[in-house]
């Protein structure tokens, strides 16, 4: 499958770069979403475009607040408008 574009890749590198930092495996990572394992890979790989639903799921389950998610992204930074 392909980059769905380059920001679902900063997107997908944001959620590595964090659950890397957390010591967290994908799969504990899906375990904590209740998500599969394959779906988080395709999200870090930017391949998958995650709901609002998976974004606030992810966020919870790595400890870290919704726009941390974003903050990679061009305007994405928290705190930014």
């Amino acid at each position: 499958m392909m980059i769905r574009s380059p920001a679902h890749a900063i997107f997908g590198q944001t959620i590595r770069a964090i659950r890397d930092r957390r010591g967290i495996s994908q799969e504990s990572l899906a375990q904590l979403c209740d998500l599969d394992r394959t779906y988080i890979s395709g999200i870090e790989r930017g391949t998958r475009n995650p709901s609002l639903t998976n974004i606030l799921k992810l966020a919870a389950a790595l400890d870290v607040g919704p726009g941390e998610l974003f903050a990679g992204l061009p305007g994405g930074s928290p705190g930014e408008s």
